[in-house]
């Protein structure tokens, strides 16, 4: 089990970056199947092979008829499953954390111009990309960028594990026998193989056949549930969206974006022929403001 600690930490930082669906998924993926996995099926395979008894003494045919009966163990495969599930939740996880550190050093940046009144520093304060995935104590709002992160990796999830439930049925199909006929060279004629409780090792093959299409199951809906609430997000916004006099049209609304650049441009090049003098910054100012309230006049 302890082999398993280091991700269920990691996994566990996740629960604080994800919907309420994917909370239950990270339940039942610690609970029904790493600790299950960790502490009961370690147990009931721990015979797989000693007990693996054939009804022939030729040298060499146990050892293949077992390969043969059990291109990987169970065991194995489902620890392969559950770390190969988890990884885009990891992808997940370092994309999310990279995302608040940057917004962090934005918001220091911003502080300590935010202190200095001089015009310089309110140009710079204007410059700086406010933080929009998160807030100051690291919380995070999954929209934009980072719910397109999020909804990818919930489809890589969804395919995995549909590739894991497939190839568990195509390699042992969904219950043991109590035999397994085989007829593999070195063996000199068809061998009988008997496998130690079968019946157990079946109704383990069954619990985590199905936690994992419970898994599934919760991906799946926590995908329509983002695709849902998404669509009615921007259904909602193109509802509220009247134009007024105080809401210009959208075509008004680029060419006051590109009248900002010119006087942005201007500012500029103001600041480099008075050598960023104090003076000079103040009569900039003064004439972006009489400028933009020229504007604002033409617009009214």
């Amino acid at each position: 089990m302890g082999d398993w600690e280091m991700l269920s930490r990691l996994l566990d930082k996740v629960q604080s970056h994800s919907t309420v669906i994917g909370k239950v998924w990270l339940t039942v993926l610690f609970v029904f199947r790493i600790l299950v996995l960790g502490i009961g099926i370690d147990k009931v395979w721990g015979d797989e092979q000693s007990d693996f008894v054939c009804n022939t003494r030729q040298p060499g045919c146990k050892a293949v008829c077992y390969d043969r009966a059990f291109p990987i163990s169970h065991v194995r495969f489902w620890a392969f499953q559950i770390i190969s599930v988890a990884t885009p939740t990891l992808v997940y996880l370092g994309y999310v954390l990279h995302v608040i550190h940057i917004e962090k050093k934005v918001r220091e940046r911003m502080k300590k111009h935010a202190v200095l009144d001089d015009p310089a520093a309110l140009l710079l304060r204007k410059g700086y990309k406010v933080p929009k995935y998160s807030n100051s104590s690291g919380k995070i709002s999954l929209r934009g960028r980072l719910l397109r992160i999020y909804v990818l990796h919930l489809v890589a999830k969804i395919l995995l594990e549909v590739g894991y439930i497939v190839g568990q049925y195509f390699l042992y199909g969904l219950t043991l026998h109590t035999s397994y006929v085989c007829s593999q060279f070195p063996c000199p004629h068809l061998v009988d193989c008997f496998l130690s409780r079968p019946t157990e090792k079946s109704v383990f093959i069954w619990f985590m056949l199905v936690v994992a299409c419970i898994s599934l199951l919760l991906s799946l809906i926590e995908l329509l549930y983002l695709c849902v609430k998404a669509v009615k997000e921007n259904l909602g916004r193109r509802q509220d969206y009247t134009v007024t006099p105080v809401t210009p049209p959208i075509t008004e609304r680029k060419a006051f974006k590109n009248e900002d650049h010119v006087i942005q441009n201007w500012i500029n090049l103001t600041n480099e022929v008075t050598g960023g003098t104090e003076s000079g910054a103040n009569e900039v100012t003064k004439s972006v403001s009489s400028e933009e309230n020229h504007m604002r006049e033409i617009q009214i």
